[in-house]
Order: C-alpha cells, then structure tokens, then sequence
C-alpha cells in the first residue's frame, strides 16, 4: 500500500503523512521556516530506526520467553559530516526487566539486526521520482 503525503494549507510548511489507516504530521523547524509542528522527515527516518529495535527486541523476547517488561531506545543523531557522506545514528537500547547478563547481551544482538538497520546500513536503496499526473 502507498504512503501518501499531503501539505497541509493551514500551516506554513506542514504536510500531513497517510500510512494505511495512520495520520502523521511532519514539518520543519521554526528556525527554517516552518512552525515545528511535527517531526521533520530526519526525524522520521531515525524513529524508523529505534521503532525497529524496539519492536524487534520485543517480538523476539516474546518468542524465547525472556522476560522483558519495557524497552527503550535512544536514537542520537550526528549530522556533522551528511554533507560528506557520513550520517551517523548511535542507538541507546535500555532493557527492563528480570534478565540475565546472557540475555542482554543476545537482546542486543537482536537489536543489531532489525530490518530498517540493515535497510540502512547494508542495502542499496534505488529511488525514482517521476511528476504525476
């Protein structure tokens, strides 16, 4: 199914996200000319990034019975040399509950090979954009 994006003509810059049955704002920064509004699509990206760890770390500890009772990831973002090439997310998995060392340290393993981590890390991604009618 298509993700579909419309502006939204209330605000300056904002346009609004349509992913299956899901609404997401998303804008950019007051200093830019937006009103903030919502996450810009930087934001978005790396969300996608913790999202996917943190469903992932979650899915599998249900699967082995480990004993998770919350997760939490931290996405850092260092932007200083995008211009260069370089994009650089550090992401912070904090990991509640009654687990051995053993456990975290596979949670974390897990963690390492979430599908949008590998989409970003190992995959060549091919875009196109054509106008539409």
């Amino acid at each position: 199914m298509p993700i579909l994006i419309h502006r939204d003509t209330t605000a300056q810059m904002r346009h609004i996200v349509h992913v299956r049955e899901h609404i997401l704002p998303t804008d950019i920064a007051t200093a830019d000319g937006g009103a903030d509004s919502g996450p810009d699509p930087h934001d978005l990206y790396d969300s996608a990034l913790g999202a996917c760890k943190a469903l992932t770390v979650l899915w599998y500890a249900k699967r082995k019975g480990i004993p998770v009772e919350d997760i939490k990831v931290t996405i850092t973002r260092d932007t200083s040399a995008e211009r260069q090439g370089t994009y650089k997310l550090q992401a912070s998995v904090q990991l509640i509950g009654d687990l051995s060392e053993a456990q975290r340290r596979e949670l974390l393993s897990v963690a390492e090979k979430c599908p949008i981590h590998k989409l970003m890390s190992q995959v060549t991604t091919e875009i196109t954009t054509v106008l539409a009618d």
